[in-house]
Order: C-alpha cells, then structure tokens, then sequence
C-alpha cells in the first residue's frame, strides 16, 4: 500500500487541509496519505475535509502539540453513463 508523508507543520488554517487537498489529487485511488500538522484547527478541519470529500481520515492522533492526520483516498467514482440518443 502506497504511503505518502506531507509536514505542513507551522502553517495555520487552511494551509494544511489545501495542501492535502493537492496532494491527494496525486495520488491513486486507495493511497494514504501522512499529514503532520501544529495548527490546533486542523484538528476540526480535517474531519470536516473528510467528511465533505469522501476521503476516508483513517487515523489520528496527538503528541506534544503535533497532529497526526492518516487519510485514505477514495476510490475513483464510477464514470457517468451517458443517456441513449
């Protein structure tokens, strides 16, 4: 399983969930993606971001003010079927 590690440590509100934004972008359907944040906001902030784009935040935690964010990216959607003519 492919990871990816991003240390946006020291950026502030909405540094770090853009930045994961256009790292995710990147990568497979699947990958996961390591953030390392300080910014307190994250914390409610990459919960939102998940919950909103369908990323899963598979992990979480915290150690002396770092915050470490797991997310998984969803698989690709389905492509649209177009309408018969």
């Amino acid at each position: 399983m492919s990871e990816t590690l991003l240390d946006v440590q020291g950026l502030t509100c909405p540094l770090p969930v853009l930045k994961a934004n256009k790292a995710l972008r990147s990568l497979p359907a699947g990958a996961r993606l390591v953030v390392l944040a300080t910014d307190p906001a994250s914390v409610k902030d990459f919960r939102a971001y998940a919950a909103e784009t369908g990323h899963a935040l598979v992990g979480f935690s915290e150690d002396k003010g770092q915050f470490r964010f797991t997310l998984r990216k969803r698989e690709d959607p389905a492509p649209k079927a177009e309408p018969d003519p």
